[in-house]
This record gives C-alpha cells, structure tokens and sequence, in this order.
C-alpha cells in the first residue's frame, strides 16, 4: 500500500526546497509576501496553504507546483 501525502509531508518538503533555495524562512516570507509564522506553520504542517498561496511559493523557489507535492528526501 502506498504511503498517502498529508500537510506535514508538504511542510517537510517546502522547508527543503526553501533551504536548498538558500533562503531563511524570514527572507522566504518576504519574497512570498506572507508573515513568518504563518509560513512555519506550513512547515509544521499547523497551516493549509490555499492554491493561490501554494502558486505563490511554487513561483518564489522556481520549481514545478509538483515539486511540493513529493516527499521529502531529508
């Protein structure tokens, strides 16, 4: 049975993308235009970003909105 994708995968991955992305979650909330703690509460899986959110961060790391969506490798 394969494993199912749930917020705290999407956390774990956009924490990764954002630091290979070299940007500290204070800096990746200004450039995504959203405040700090509710961009770790993405990453703690506390928050479910909406599609237009989800765009807006897929567009700030440059990567395919399905990057955000795999698991983790950390």
């Amino acid at each position: 049975m394969e494993d199912k994708f749930t917020i705290d995968d999407f956390g774990k991955r956009l924490r990764e993308l954002r630091k290979h992305n070299g940007f500290s979650q204070e800096g990746f909330a200004l450039q995504v235009d959203l405040d700090r703690t509710y961009i770790g509460g993405i990453e703690r899986g506390e928050r479910n970003p909406g599609l237009k959110v989800i765009l807006r961060i897929a567009q700030t790391l440059n990567v395919p909105i399905t990057d955000l969506f795999q698991k983790s490798q950390m």
